[in-house]
């Protein structure tokens, strides 16, 4: 090799360098991807185990859900009833209680590759079922048409049916997709040689667990298929995320840049083509490519060496309009849409990308840059040293937030409450990440305190002094483990606890005692910290320790229990529209509890608290304040100001409140405070 094309190959290792940087910035590092992972990972694990027969299982589905936290990024969530199944022969009916379960056979010989009609096997209780059922010859089939019309929620204001389920926009701070569908706890027979192409990728330790865990059915039918009303799509959702999982970060940071590349640079094309490839189809192309070893070696100062031959297989399946699905490859996922003249075009337009050579990749906003750096300065050094990209606070918002961004323990009732906490114990035995373990941490204290005013709600009223009084310390004594498992925001359980049980002094002395924690300079409000003080004053400090001492997130009322009695008409108009908690902002709360103590003690300092939670409200420009929690806040300031008899001020308060985005559902408990007022 000659000097000259030594300092090529030096100059194309330190691009690939530079872009394995940029996308550790954009995507993450891998050490970011495992928080994100092992969070989301632990809640699912931790709702799947406590769940009864005839609860609903929700996972997490999408690129959040594999790692990534890409602008634009959807809340994809998928929901199915734990007390159906789909099998695939009636010999496996015999594994399961009837008397708990309802059967579904699935049906295949009729539709295309990857489709399926179901057949219901044994009675349902669930009516979104029933109303879906037709009958064919005396045999009862579940419509996926009708089912989706059945089961469509309605959660979120603005939703819209899309694809197997519902979707729409969160007034901006993201888009969510919501379906609902069917679990089958057999891999599907169409599926079987799959299996026996897994040589080197995956392992057969992965192969393994994605085949002992099945796979899903969503209500959406094949647009060529006999049945196309009445099929079922099969999911492999769970099995693609364990794939993603067993990639390398380098393979990982590949399926970024791929996903990147077509939102930044092949949409961008042309209007006609723009949504013909998906994410999905970006997926498919690298599991292919690191399957068939493609690519021999996955590394940073490989990675476009990845990325290149990951396009080139995408150009010749749009030449070929054949796009073979990962785990069936006769379902050709191009059929319905790259086809004709849009195929022709898309074709055009890849190659035209592809005759630029990797400088395709400038028409990328987000690697432009990260290119050009290298690409002006051929002899730059790129450090690629994960470990030295983000500081140690960087990392510490990342987890704290993802901790108490996948909470979502809401206990019903108090054997709920002890099934959490059996659970908790039993998680424990097994090995976890620092990161699992914190979790765990975190969800031991939302069940204790839960807990505490379950078993006060259920025996502080009965009048039997013994029950109450032991009741009243095991409350006491969880709620102070909870603050050492918590963070400063779990002390706000303590001080409302005091509030509900009359002792009003002691909650204002845990106020103040919170008001100094949130005033102090290294404090972390989601993703809202100093970092240079919050480094020199926990810096070093185990993770433990800088959640219970700096970290603070919003508060959150389960609407199976009573918290604080004034917002019982809010939490059980909630309960009603499915919403399983009260979310909010830690501040106001602080700001509220103050008025409510105070009212009973000095009401010129009720006065102040109130006036200080009015300031807050409005004048707040999302930093104290969520935009979707301004509904409960603003009805929360309306309550305070009801109670001081301004009625005027109160009602314009809850006007505000319906004017918001209706997250928390109370629209109907904000009406009617306004009737009152305008009756009295």
């Amino acid at each position: 090799m000659d000097f000259s094309s030594r300092n090529i190959e030096t100059g194309f290792q330190h691009l690939c360098e530079s872009v394995f940087v940029g996308l550790c910035q954009i995507v993450g590092t891998s050490v970011q991807v495992a928080i994100r992972r092992e969070t989301k990972n632990i809640r699912e694990v931790m709702e799947r185990q406590v769940a009864n027969d005839d609860d609903t299982i929700e996972i997490l589905n999408g690129s959040l859900k594999e790692g990534f936290k890409l602008r634009g990024s959807d809340l994809d969530h998928m929901f199915w009833p734990n007390d159906h199944r789909v099998i695939w022969g009636t010999s496996e009916s015999e594994y399961y209680c009837t008397e708990n379960k309802t059967l579904i056979l699935s049906e295949s010989s009729e539709s295309p590759p990857g489709y399926t009609l179901l057949r219901l096997l044994t009675p349902t209780s669930l009516i979104e079922v029933q109303s879906a059922c037709i009958q064919t010859n005396g045999i009862f089939y579940i419509s996926s048409s009708l089912f989706r019309q059945q089961a469509q929620t309605n959660l979120f204001l603005g939703s819209t049916t899309h694809g197997p389920g519902e979707s729409g926009d969160l007034i901006g701070v993201a888009e969510y997709d919501i379906a609902w569908c069917f679990a089958g706890d057999v891999w599907p027979p169409t599926a079987s040689s799959w299996t026996n192409r897994c040589h080197a990728w995956p392992e057969r330790e992965v192969v393994n667990d994605i085949v002992r865990n099945g796979c899903h059915f969503v209500p959406i039918g094949h647009p060529l298929g006999l049945h196309e009303h009445e099929e079922w799509r099969i999911s492999f959702c769970v099995a693609e995320h364990k794939l993603v999982y067993s990639m390398n970060h380098c393979q990982f940071l590949t399926y970024g840049l791929l996903k990147i590349f077509l939102k930044e640079v092949i949409d961008k094309q042309s209007e006609e083509t723009n949504k013909l490839l998906s994410s999905y189809h970006m997926k498919t192309v690298i599991f292919w490519v690191i399957q068939q070893n493609a690519v021999p070696l996955w590394c940073p100062n490989n990675l476009l060496v990845g990325f290149w031959v990951c396009f080139k297989v995408l150009i010749k399946w749009v030449n070929e309009g054949i796009c073979p699905n990962f785990f069936i490859p006769q379902n050709n996922l191009f059929l319905t849409k790259v086809h004709g003249s849009a195929q022709r075009s898309l074709f055009l337009q890849l190659h035209g990308l592809y005759e630029k050579g990797l400088a395709c990749l400038l028409l990328s906003p987000s690697i432009r840059s990260y290119m050009n750096e290298v690409l002006y300065n051929p002899r730059l050094s790129v450090c690629t040293d994960e470990c030295r990209m983000h500081s140690e606070c960087k990392y510490d918002v990342e987890l704290f937030n993802e901790i108490y961004r996948n909470v979502s323990q809401t206990p019903t009732n108090l054997d709920h409450c002890i099934r959490y906490l059996r659970t908790i114990g039993q998680m424990l035995q097994k090995p976890l990440t620092q990161y699992q373990v914190l979790q765990l941490q975190n969800i031991t204290a939302i069940i204790f305190r839960n807990t505490a005013f379950t078993l006060h709600n259920i025996y502080g009223n009965t009048g039997l002094n013994k029950q109450m009084f032991i009741a009243e310390r095991m409350s006491c004594h969880m709620l102070k483990l909870a603050c050492k498992f918590g963070c400063i925001s779990d002390m706000m359980y303590i001080a409302m606890y005091y509030y509900k049980t009359f002792r009003h002094r002691e909650a204002l002395y845990i106020t103040e005692m919170i008001k100094v924690k949130l005033a102090q300079p290294g404090l972390m409000y989601r993703a809202h910290v100093d970092t240079y003080r919050y480094t020199e004053t926990l810096g070093g400090q185990s993770l433990s320790t800088k959640m219970r001492q700096a970290f603070t997130y919003d508060i959150s009322l389960n609407n199976y229990g009573c918290f604080i009695t004034e917002l019982t008409t809010e939490q059980g108009f909630a309960l009603q529209n499915r919403m399983a908690a009260l979310n909010i902002p830690i501040f106001v709360a602080l700001h509220f509890l103050e008025f409510l103590c105070y009212r009973h003690i000095d009401t010129t300092l009720a006065q102040t608290a109130l006036e200080e939670l009015i300031v807050l409200i409005h004048h707040d420009q999302g930093l104290y304040v969520d935009i979707l929690f301004r509904d409960i806040s603003w009805e929360i300031l309306g309550i305070c100001q009801q109670m001081t008899g301004n009625h005027q001020s109160a009602l314009f308060s809850f006007q505000r409140s319906l004017t918001q985005y209706p997250w928390h559902k109370i629209q109907n408990a904000t009406r009617m405070r306004i009737q009152d007022l305008h009756n009295s």
